[in-house]
């Protein structure tokens, strides 16, 4: 019974964890649009990159920006110099 039991968890802990990814939980949240780079870097101080692998184009940055695809694409208008990466700083 015990090993029953223990399979039985097991796989659905399995199971639970497959499901849950971090892309699922962005995607309810409704993404926010910002006015301007000063609008965005109060809440993000080192701007929103679309990619991880994303490199800076304009030179030294003081902070890493946050990476969010969904964020990025809605505020693509604040990326002035094309780099993938709205208003770093």
């Amino acid at each position: 019974m015990k090993k029953w039991f223990a399979a039985l968890l097991s796989i659905g802990l399995i199971i639970g964890f497959s499901y849950s990814t971090g892309d699922a939980a962005e995607a309810k949240t409704k993404v926010k649009t910002y006015k301007n780079c000063k609008a965005l870097n109060k809440v993000y101080k080192g701007g929103v990159s679309r990619a991880k692998s994303v490199k800076n184009k304009g030179g030294k940055t003081k902070y890493k920006p946050y990476v969010s695809k969904s964020l990025y694409d809605a505020n693509k208008k604040l990326d002035r110099d094309k780099d993938k990466i709205a208003c770093e700083r």
